[in-house]
């Protein structure tokens, strides 16, 4: 068994508790959110782009995304390099983070009553994308969807449908549904091309049509 530091799980576990003290440690003697949260305009503090991935709002809200880091983490980190993983979860969670900022920004002053000023926190749109890779990467749908010849645009509008589908199923009021699509969209397409595989493992094995 590898040592804790050389998990990447582990230590995106360690950073997201160590971001989280350090959000205590500023509420002390400022309103921590505002330091770490991303918000409009989105290069305000560009720093936020990054720092709302492993900030959290709460105990609560940092043990949930902890625990689907971990879960999703040690079976993900077998198949990856270390920089792998660190990349792509740090990038699908600003990427999440910024879709959701940016679209509610776009649609929330042509819908009553939606709000318009989205402010984001947590690892949420990263777990997302790391189960939405094991699902897309997995024996079973290369086995599945390799049995069918399928265009590039209907498998793009297979796996939003998907992601979509699995979103509003695990909605919850108060959640960053936007976030969580993207994170899990990213997730799928990424996992269907087996991005975080090392270039020199070998190709998984081709299915067979019958």
């Amino acid at each position: 068994m590898k040592p804790l530091r050389q998990s990447p799980t582990a230590v995106t576990l360690a950073v997201i508790a160590g971001v989280f003290l350090v959000q205590q440690a500023a509420g002390v003697v400022t309103a921590p959110r505002s330091l770490f949260a991303l918000s409009p305009p989105l290069f305000s503090r560009p720093w936020t782009i990054v720092t709302s991935v492993y900030a959290h709002a709460g105990p609560s809200h940092l043990l949930a995304n902890a625990v689907g880091v971990a879960l999703a983490g040690v079976v993900l980190e077998r198949r990856t390099t270390q920089l792998r993983f660190h990349a792509f979860f740090a990038s699908t969670g600003a990427l999440a983070g910024v879709s959701q900022v940016s679209m509610t920004s776009l649609v929330g002053p042509l819908v009553p009553g939606m709000v318009s000023h989205a402010s984001v926190l947590g690892a949420s749109g990263a777990v997302f994308a790391l189960f939405g890779y094991l699902l897309a990467a997995n024996r079973l749908t290369d086995t599945v969807v390799g049995g069918f010849e399928l265009a590039p645009r209907l498998q793009l509008a297979l796996a939003g449908v998907a992601a979509a589908a699995i979103t509003l199923a695990t909605a919850n009021p108060g959640v960053a549904l936007i976030a969580h699509f993207t994170g899990l969209l990213l997730g799928f397409l990424s996992g269907r091309v087996h991005l975080l595989r090392p270039r020199d493992s070998p190709e998984p094995p081709a299915a067979a049509n019958y």
